[in-house]
């Protein structure tokens, strides 16, 4: 199955409007060109929705939001829902500030999202403040363990179910859920949490996937999730002693680089739980 979303991926080449942050907005486009797909990088409320028209899918981050792009993030989402293409949303820091966690909700009022992915407890700052948590799912852990793992999976089927997105949870343990079936992914290293952008990487890269497979977004976010923990995993056995995280950013992106369909396959670690 994951074989065929990273086929599809290839063989289509789609492309991506990412309005996304300084941080690490280069490698995501770095990143879109090693899956297969094409970035093109446009924050400007003046072309945004022009760029929106011209790309096959749309990846929204919040990670240094500043009230220039906010606008643009509106009128890119709107013409992509317009156009039924893919929408992913990264809701960097929600929860942190009162701005991203408004925004966020803003953006999820009138933007249909395809996707959305983050950490536990980002998530949970977007369901506690649309009224989408409650009862035992508002006492999720802001860490997905094998001990809390049922209950996180209940929580992201529930906000999936209430959004009407996938959404995916990323952190030791991955949930990719929608409103009925959730994929728990054991792919990964530790050693991914000490570089900036990782998960930035991993939304662009479920932009591509989603679009490159619009009938299967439940799959197509689970295989790139897998894809992104498996590279991590490959890069970290080409470390050497005097290598450091810079290395393995780059080896990071090989990875995704020289991944093919089959590879994924086998050092995929999905089940449905």
């Amino acid at each position: 199955m994951f074989r065929k979303m990273m086929e599809n991926v290839r063989e289509k080449c789609p492309l991506i409007h990412n309005i996304t942050n300084y941080v690490t907005v280069n490698d995501c486009a770095n990143v879109l060109l090693a899956c297969g797909a094409s970035p093109i990088m446009a924050d400007d409320a003046a072309e945004a929705a022009e760029i929106a028209a011209l790309c096959g899918g749309l990846n929204i981050n919040i990670g240094t939001l500043n009230q220039r792009t906010i606008p643009a993030m509106f009128l890119a989402g709107e013409q992509a829902n317009a156009l039924g293409h893919p929408v992913v949303l990264d809701p960097v820091g929600a929860g942190a500030s009162a701005l991203r966690t408004k925004t966020a909700l803003e953006l999820m009022e009138r933007i249909r999202f395809t996707v959305i992915r983050g950490n536990i407890s980002e998530i949970k700052a977007l369901a506690l403040g649309s009224g989408g948590a409650r009862g035992v799912d508002a006492d999720v852990s802001d860490a997905v363990t094998k001990e809390n793992l049922s209950q996180a999976v209940a929580f992201a089927r529930e906000f999936a179910q209430k959004t009407g997105a996938v959404i995916a949870i990323t952190g030791a343990i991955d949930i990719v859920a929608d409103g009925e079936k959730a994929y728990c992914i054991y792919n990964g290293h530790p050693m991914m949490s000490s570089i900036t952008g990782t998960g930035c990487q991993l939304s662009a890269l479920t932009a591509a996937y989603v679009t490159a497979n619009p009938d299967t977004p439940l799959e197509a976010a689970a295989a790139a999730v897998c894809l992104m923990g498996a590279a991590g995993e490959r890069a970290y056995g080409r470390l050497t002693e005097a290598d450091g995280n810079a290395t393995y950013r780059n080896y990071i992106i090989d990875a995704v680089c020289r991944m093919d369909g089959e590879t994924l396959e086998k050092l995929a670690k999905a089940e449905i739980c």
